[in-house]
Order: C-alpha cells, then structure tokens, then sequence
C-alpha cells in the first residue's frame, strides 16, 4: 500500500495518475507513507520547486538524508536547515526549493514519524538501511513517474552521508540494471562519517591548533584517540563505540565542554551525563537527542502533526529514535571510504563539504580519507588549486573554497560547523546550484 496525502487534503492510493494539485504561491508538497518492510513503514515528505522562472520539471529533484542515525529529515533538515518554512513557520530565504524539489525521508525506520511496529525490525547496520531505502526508491519514481526523468542527487549530513554513500551505490546498480527507473546523477556527503577513525585521530589536533587543548589535553585526547584506533584494527567495533564515547568525554573536561557541532560555541548539556547512565543514552543525547529540541519537538507533535492527518495515533514524532541509534551502535565506527572507491570507479558523481568549525567531523578527518582512496585520479584531484567562493559577485568575503577534478569535488565551507545549511544557508544554496550544475 503507498499511502499519501497532498497539501489539499486530498486523499490518494498507489500512483493515482494525473492528480491535479493545488496551484498557488505556496510550493506543492506530498506525503506519506511506504511499508519498507512487513511492519516497518518509512514516512516521506516532498516539496516540489519554488522558483520564479522555472517549473519544477526543469530543476533537479534532491533527496535528503539526515544524520544520527535517529536524527529526522522531515523535521531537523526541513524545519531548521532547508525548507521552505523555518520552525516559527516563517518564510526561509535560503530555502533549497529555489534551486531543487526536495524529498525529505526519515530513515532509519524508527527515526522521526517513521515507525516498526516490532522492535525487532529496527536496522542494525548500512545494508538494511540501504535495503530499506531502495524499496521506498522504487516506489517512489514508480509513483511519481513526472520525476523519472528529472536530475536526481542525494545530499546528506553526519551519519546521514555514511548512508548516502551506500544509498548511492545500490541505486546506480539498480539504475543500470532497470530495476529503479530515474536519472541518477551523484551524492553529496556532507560532514559525513565516512571513516570515524580518521575523524576522532583529528580531533585532537584540530582542538590543539585551535587553542582548545593544552599539551597536557592533547596527551589525554591522543591516548584515548589510539585506544579507538587499536579496537578499530581488531575489528571491535562494539568497544570502538564505547571508547568514543569516552574521548568525547575527555575532550568535554579539557575544553570546558566545547560544542561537538561548531566549536566557536559552548555545549552546555540540559542535564549532567554520568558513569551511570548507559552508554547509549549519553551518546544518544549528545548527537541525536540536540536535534530534537523541544521547541521543534512540539512544532512535529502539534501542527505538524495535526497537519500531516496520517500520522497512527500509537507514532510520536523522534519516539523511536533512540531505539534507532542503539540498534545501529555495532555498525557505527566502521568506515565505508571502500564504497566511496567504488562510487568513484563506477563514475558516479561524489562531492563532499565539510564546515569549518565542525568539530565531531572536522575537516582534517575529512582530508585523511580522502588521501586513503585508491581512485586514480586521486593525484591529479590532491595538484587541483582549490577556488575562493563568494555567496554573490558583490561580495567580497571568502565564503568557501571549491576543488574539483572528474567525477570528484571538495567544498570547503567557511564560518560554517556540522549543520553547513543552518550556519551558512547562502553559500549552502550557491554549492547546491554548482553540484547540480545550475551555475559555476
């Protein structure tokens, strides 16, 4: 059953050819539902492009993928990073639908209105994620057969782009093989933990050059960083995970708890985390449990909800997340730079971004994989002069750096941390519009 309704109230089931939506001044949107698996059933939400000059048919269409895992595109990446209304419902002017229709999807299943009616069906790693994914994938392009043919990207962020790059791969296979009819034309890897270990090596470094740990901090930092490098070669990815929340929590005492997400700010947590509380619950709260804030919290239980009609009475927006982060916390450290290489080789388009001030997955991590590919362009990428960026011809502020060589790019965007479209929405669209190749 492919369940959805329209911003009409409409009612629709299965493709429902030639439904006319609501024209006005206010982008058209979709929503629903699509049972993954039996008692597991994924919640989307589509916007359709909001531009001037162009019909959506002529701009791509983005699916975007948030991080945690447990964290919800429909409600953090919608209402707080890049839809068209921000989360006091007021107009966003770096809104994404000016440049692209982008289709929200909470996933894992569990994470945000999505939902498993069994606690046995929540996904334990990459490949049920990305099973899950190409089911609603090829229900969705065989629904909405006006998007078979439209540009299609996938950007992501945080965890989000360790999916995206899976994601990525099984539906390039299925587009050559004709299982999934669409125009797949690359991913984009935001802030992405592709390779944990390169990340979590850096951050002692990168807190050291930036005057946020002494010597003595930096010792404590590097230890704890090579206890995780050391479980990691042993393939313990179980105790890798615990070990990170312990350099985390090393890191919290040395800095007088910088913010994981942008350290130019502090984190000052709601409630103090202790040896006694689980491993998953403190882990859960730092990197999930911040992007369900309770202001955004009672926009996705309240109007949201009472909005969207589809929601089961039993589903509460982010009530399974948790659940989510915990069942996937085997598969969390382990790196997918191998599925970037083969990304690469089959010629799909990849870019990644990364914010300045990100710290969880801060830029020199992001540089260290990259080094570690074995795609053999590699060398002629790493000679590329990267190119300063401005948000507008007028202006005058580096916004960001660009490198780019085949089928590879890197933006390196300034004055930004984890959430690069919350911190800098401008040059978040201007590097939109460039890896969709609206502009250069």
């Amino acid at each position: 059953m492919w369940l959805l309704r329209t911003a009409t109230g409409l009612w629709l089931l299965l493709a429902a050819e030639g439904v006319v939506l609501r024209q006005s001044q206010e982008p058209k949107e979709l929503w629903g539902y699509v049972q993954v698996r039996n008692k597991a059933h994924m919640f989307w939400w589509l916007y359709y492009a909001n531009n001037p000059t162009k019909d959506f048919t002529e701009l791509p269409l983005i699916l975007w993928l948030q991080g945690g895992p447990g964290a919800s595109g429909c409600g953090y990446g919608n209402f707080e990073e890049i839809g068209p209304l921000d989360k006091e419902m007021k107009p966003r002017n770096t809104t994404w639908l000016q440049a692209a229709s982008v289709l929200f999807v909470d996933n894992p299943v569990g994470t945000g209105f999505s939902y498993v009616d069994d606690c046995s069906l929540f996904a334990k790693n990459l490949t049920t994620v990305v099973s899950d994914m190409m089911v609603f994938l090829g229900e969705f392009f065989t629904c909405r057969t006006e998007f078979q043919t439209i540009p299609f990207y996938i950007f992501s962020e945080s965890y989000g782009g360790k999916m995206a790059a899976g994601i990525a791969l099984a539906l390039h296979e299925a587009v050559q093989k004709g299982t999934i009819k669409c125009n797949f034309m690359g991913t984009a890897l935001g802030d992405s933990w592709i390779s944990p270990l390169d990340s979590v090596l850096s951050w002692g470094p990168y807190l050291y050059s930036t005057s946020l740990l002494d010597d003595n901090g930096l010792a404590e930092v590097t230890a704890v960083a090579k206890e995780i490098m050391n479980a990691i070669n042993k393939n313990q990815y179980v105790l890798a995970t615990e070990l990170w929340d312990k350099a985390e929590t090393v890191i919290e005492e040395n800095t007088d708890n910088v913010n994981f997400y942008n350290i130019m700010t502090k984190d000052v947590p709601e409630m103090k985390l202790n040896e006694q509380e689980s491993l998953h619950l403190r882990l859960y709260q730092r990197h999930v449990k911040t992007m369900h804030t309770d202001s955004l919290n009672e926009l996705m239980n309240g109007p949201i909800r009472k909005k969207l009609k589809i929601i089961p009475d039993c589903v509460k927006w982010g009530g399974q997340s948790r659940d989510v982060f915990k069942n996937m916390a085997e598969d969390f450290m382990k790196p997918v730079i191998d599925i970037v290489d083969q990304l690469l080789a089959a010629n799909v388009n990849v870019t990644v971004y990364n914010g300045q001030l990100d710290l969880i997955v801060d830029t020199m991590g992001q540089e260290a994989w990259i080094r570690k590919l074995k795609w053999p362009n590699l060398e002629q990428f790493s000679k590329q002069r990267w190119k300063a960026l401005y948000v507008s011809p007028e202006s005058t502020e580096t916004a960001a750096f660009h490198k780019a060589y085949e089928n590879f790019a890197f933006f390196w965007i300034l004055k930004a941390g984890h959430m690069v479209p919350f911190d800098q929405g401008e040059m978040a669209l201007k590097m939109v519009r460039m890896v969709t190749q609206q502009q250069h």
